[in-house]
């Protein structure tokens, strides 16, 4: 079982999906693909899972991250468990090192082949994705990556976050160049999204619709370099703390929007 999105997903592509996730209800919301299966137990919270049912269950394996460190004896006592640490410190390229936990996790499950089968379609995708904005010319077209948290605020991805990494891959230039956390981004006021001037912005879903209204509305907003352009665009969602399907979904709507790229892969 998988007590974290980024290596449920991973499971899933590779052929093996987990008998359990906390939150499934959520997925569809931040993750969306691949599909859960539809027989998936709810183990709980992401924060504070149900371990007397993760226990009832007998898994052989339980897959976690350094997020539920506090339990980690715990989930040890119930079953062999193995942490992943690609969202932790110290920061680094966390599509790098996504592709090496697949590696490991492939391993793990037996799944070796699978495994690299599934990075060698995500490298494929984006040099394709890359081929393909050269071809529109829109190599080096700078992007700035947020997520709305509210009117005010939004978290933007800075270079070495998953995001910003596809950018990388895919031959487009980051417009976020200030320091990120390990996590690979920023929490910061609308306002200092103007330091990008000739950035277009790329926001991801799920957004509040009272969010957008009040945006509408905003003086602040509106006086924003691409508000004023038009240079907007509004993603479907894809996880920030995900790996390799992540990133190969973040990369397919991105070309998709930025003019029909790639939708498969």
């Amino acid at each position: 079982m998988a007590l974290d999105f980024g290596l449920a997903e991973t499971l899933i592509e590779m052929g093996l999906p987990p008998i359990a996730v906390p939150d499934p209800q959520t997925w569809a919301d931040w993750v969306v693909e691949p599909p859960l299966p539809a027989d998936i137990v709810n183990l709980g919270t992401d924060r504070e899972p149900n371990l007397e049912l993760l226990a009832a269950l007998r898994p052989d394996l339980i897959v976690t991250t350094p997020f539920l460190g506090d339990i980690t004896p715990v989930l040890e006592r119930l079953a062999p468990t193995r942490t992943f640490s690609v969202y932790a410190p110290p920061p680094g390229h966390l599509f790098d090192r996504s592709v090496t936990a697949t590696r490991e996790l492939a391993a793990l499950v037996d799944r070796e082949s699978a495994g690299e089968a599934l990075i060698t379609r995500a490298h494929m995708l984006m040099e394709e994705i890359r081929a393909h904005i050269a071809a529109v010319d829109l190599t080096g077209h700078s992007l700035l990556i947020v997520q709305f948290l509210d009117a005010r605020h939004v978290r933007v991805f800075g270079r070495g976050s998953l995001f910003g990494d596809v950018l990388d891959r895919c031959g487009l230039r980051n417009g976020w160049t200030r320091p990120s956390n390990y996590w690979g981004f920023s929490t910061v006021g609308i306002e200092e999204l103007s330091q990008s001037p000739t950035s277009s912005l790329v926001y991801l879903e799920p957004i509040a619709p009272d969010t957008l209204a009040t945006l509408a509305a905003s003086p602040l907003w509106n006086s924003l370099p691409f508000v004023k352009t038009g240079r907007i665009y509004r993603l479907p969602p894809a996880l920030m703390f995900g790996m390799v399907p992540s990133a190969m979904r973040f990369a397919r709507q991105l070309s998709r929007v930025l003019g029909g790229g790639p939708s498969h892969g």
